[in-house]
Protein backbone atom coordinates (compact mmCIF):
# COMPACT_ATOMS: atom_id res chain seq x y z
CA UNK A 1 0.00 0.00 0.00
CA UNK A 2 1.18 3.48 -1.30
CA UNK A 3 1.31 6.37 1.85
CA UNK A 4 1.46 10.11 0.88
CA UNK A 5 2.92 12.65 3.23
CA UNK A 6 0.50 15.50 4.63
CA UNK A 7 1.67 18.88 4.27
CA UNK A 8 0.19 22.02 5.60
CA UNK A 9 -0.74 25.55 3.54
CA UNK A 10 2.95 26.76 3.58
CA UNK A 11 3.72 23.04 2.24
CA UNK A 12 5.86 22.18 5.40
CA UNK A 13 5.79 18.68 6.21
CA UNK A 14 3.02 17.23 9.24
CA UNK A 15 4.72 14.30 10.44
CA UNK A 16 1.44 12.69 8.82
CA UNK A 17 0.69 10.54 6.23
CA UNK A 18 -2.30 9.56 4.37
CA UNK A 19 -3.28 6.39 2.22
CA UNK A 20 -2.94 7.01 -1.41
CA UNK A 21 -6.10 8.37 -2.68
CA UNK A 22 -7.66 8.03 0.35
CA UNK A 23 -9.34 11.66 0.06
CA UNK A 24 -9.43 13.08 3.50
CA UNK A 25 -7.75 16.08 3.79
CA UNK A 26 -9.39 18.81 5.85
CA UNK A 27 -8.47 22.66 5.27
CA UNK A 28 -4.99 23.66 5.21
CA UNK A 29 -4.05 20.08 4.28
CA UNK A 30 -1.95 19.33 1.54
CA UNK A 31 -0.28 16.19 -0.02
CA UNK A 32 2.31 16.71 -3.13
CA UNK A 33 2.17 15.73 -7.00
CA UNK A 34 4.85 16.39 -9.48
CA UNK A 35 4.33 17.04 -13.69
CA UNK A 36 7.55 16.19 -15.51
CA UNK A 37 7.65 18.14 -19.07
CA UNK A 38 9.68 16.47 -21.47
CA UNK A 39 11.26 19.11 -23.62
CA UNK A 40 13.26 18.40 -26.96
CA UNK A 41 15.45 20.98 -28.10
CA UNK A 42 13.80 21.26 -31.41
CA UNK A 43 10.56 22.85 -29.01
CA UNK A 44 8.84 20.04 -28.76
CA UNK A 45 7.39 18.66 -25.55
CA UNK A 46 6.50 14.62 -25.09
CA UNK A 47 2.88 14.17 -24.37
CA UNK A 48 1.16 10.64 -23.57
CA UNK A 49 -2.22 9.96 -24.33
CA UNK A 50 -4.26 8.28 -21.32
CA UNK A 51 -5.49 5.05 -21.92
CA UNK A 52 -9.47 4.34 -22.47
CA UNK A 53 -9.81 2.62 -19.19
CA UNK A 54 -8.84 5.17 -17.18
CA UNK A 55 -11.40 6.80 -14.58
CA UNK A 56 -10.65 10.06 -14.54
CA UNK A 57 -9.94 11.71 -18.18
CA UNK A 58 -10.09 8.94 -20.59
CA UNK A 59 -7.94 9.60 -23.65
CA UNK A 60 -6.96 13.05 -22.73
CA UNK A 61 -3.25 14.19 -23.54
CA UNK A 62 -0.53 14.87 -20.55
CA UNK A 63 2.69 15.25 -19.45
CA UNK A 64 4.36 12.38 -17.07
CA UNK A 65 3.49 12.78 -13.50
CA UNK A 66 2.01 11.16 -10.26
CA UNK A 67 2.41 11.53 -6.38
CA UNK A 68 5.23 11.98 -4.40
CA UNK A 69 5.14 8.88 -1.65
CA UNK A 70 5.76 9.14 2.18
CA UNK A 71 9.36 10.38 2.24
CA UNK A 72 10.49 10.92 -0.78
CA UNK A 73 11.39 14.30 -2.08
CA UNK A 74 9.36 16.18 -4.95
CA UNK A 75 12.58 15.79 -7.16
CA UNK A 76 12.67 11.88 -6.25
CA UNK A 77 9.34 11.36 -6.88
CA UNK A 78 9.73 13.37 -11.06
CA UNK A 79 12.38 11.06 -11.56
CA UNK A 80 10.78 8.01 -10.72
CA UNK A 81 7.73 8.95 -12.45
CA UNK A 82 9.28 10.07 -15.59
CA UNK A 83 11.24 6.43 -15.69
CA UNK A 84 7.86 4.48 -15.26
CA UNK A 85 5.68 6.45 -17.36
CA UNK A 86 8.38 6.82 -20.46
CA UNK A 87 11.55 4.87 -19.67
CA UNK A 88 13.92 7.94 -19.61
CA UNK A 89 16.42 8.77 -17.36
CA UNK A 90 16.56 12.43 -16.55
CA UNK A 91 19.00 12.47 -13.80
CA UNK A 92 21.45 13.95 -16.21
CA UNK A 93 18.75 16.32 -18.35
CA UNK A 94 19.31 19.94 -18.39
CA UNK A 95 16.86 21.84 -16.46
CA UNK A 96 14.81 20.76 -12.99
CA UNK A 97 12.17 21.79 -10.83
CA UNK A 98 9.97 25.29 -12.60
CA UNK A 99 7.52 26.25 -10.11
CA UNK A 100 4.45 24.91 -7.76
CA UNK A 101 0.94 25.62 -7.74
CA UNK A 102 -2.01 24.65 -5.83
CA UNK A 103 -5.42 23.07 -5.82
CA UNK A 104 -7.85 23.30 -3.11
CA UNK A 105 -10.68 20.59 -3.38
CA UNK A 106 -12.84 20.95 0.12
CA UNK A 107 -15.62 19.26 -0.79
CA UNK A 108 -13.24 15.99 -1.90
CA UNK A 109 -10.90 16.27 0.96
CA UNK A 110 -8.26 16.33 -2.18
CA UNK A 111 -6.04 19.56 -1.53
CA UNK A 112 -2.62 19.22 -3.16
CA UNK A 113 0.27 20.98 -4.37
CA UNK A 114 1.70 20.03 -7.85
CA UNK A 115 5.84 20.98 -8.30
CA UNK A 116 6.33 20.99 -11.97
CA UNK A 117 9.63 20.46 -13.94
CA UNK A 118 10.78 21.00 -16.82
CA UNK A 119 13.78 18.79 -18.74
CA UNK A 120 15.22 19.28 -22.26
CA UNK A 121 16.46 16.06 -23.78
CA UNK A 122 17.95 15.24 -26.92
CA UNK A 123 15.83 12.36 -27.72
CA UNK A 124 13.70 10.19 -30.48
CA UNK A 125 11.67 7.18 -30.38
CA UNK A 126 13.95 4.50 -29.62
CA UNK A 127 14.76 6.68 -26.31
CA UNK A 128 10.91 6.11 -24.62
CA UNK A 129 9.08 3.10 -23.87
CA UNK A 130 5.70 3.75 -22.44
CA UNK A 131 3.54 1.36 -19.68
CA UNK A 132 0.74 -0.22 -21.77
CA UNK A 133 -2.04 -0.13 -19.52
CA UNK A 134 -1.24 3.47 -18.92
CA UNK A 135 -0.58 5.09 -22.19
CA UNK A 136 -2.74 4.59 -25.50
CA UNK A 137 -0.43 6.78 -27.52
CA UNK A 138 1.93 9.24 -27.45
CA UNK A 139 4.03 12.32 -29.73
CA UNK A 140 6.57 14.94 -29.80
CA UNK A 141 3.91 18.02 -29.48
CA UNK A 142 4.76 21.73 -30.86
CA UNK A 143 3.14 24.35 -28.13
CA UNK A 144 0.41 24.99 -30.67
CA UNK A 145 -0.32 21.62 -30.74
CA UNK A 146 -0.41 21.07 -27.11
CA UNK A 147 -2.35 24.90 -26.83
CA UNK A 148 -5.48 22.78 -30.12
CA UNK A 149 -5.38 19.96 -27.48
CA UNK A 150 -6.31 22.18 -24.72
CA UNK A 151 -8.87 23.89 -26.56
CA UNK A 152 -10.61 21.29 -27.36
CA UNK A 153 -10.50 20.43 -23.46
CA UNK A 154 -8.53 17.05 -23.89
CA UNK A 155 -4.89 18.71 -21.91
CA UNK A 156 -4.83 17.87 -18.16
CA UNK A 157 -3.37 20.52 -16.28
CA UNK A 158 -3.33 22.95 -19.28
CA UNK A 159 -3.86 25.99 -17.73
CA UNK A 160 -2.05 25.49 -14.54
CA UNK A 161 0.85 24.53 -16.31
CA UNK A 162 1.02 26.60 -19.77
CA UNK A 163 3.71 28.45 -18.99
CA UNK A 164 6.14 25.48 -18.73
CA UNK A 165 5.50 25.04 -23.13
CA UNK A 166 7.26 28.11 -23.25
CA UNK A 167 11.03 29.24 -23.55
CA UNK A 168 10.88 33.12 -23.44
Amino acid sequence: MEFWDIYDENKQLTGRTMKRNDWCLKEGEYHLTVLGVIARPDGTFLITKRVMTKAWAPGWWEVSGGGVQAGESSEEAVRREVKEETGLDVRNAEGGYVFTYKRVNPDEGDNYFVDVYRFVMDIDEKDVSFQEAEIDGHMFATREQIESFAKEGKFLHYDSIKQVFSFD
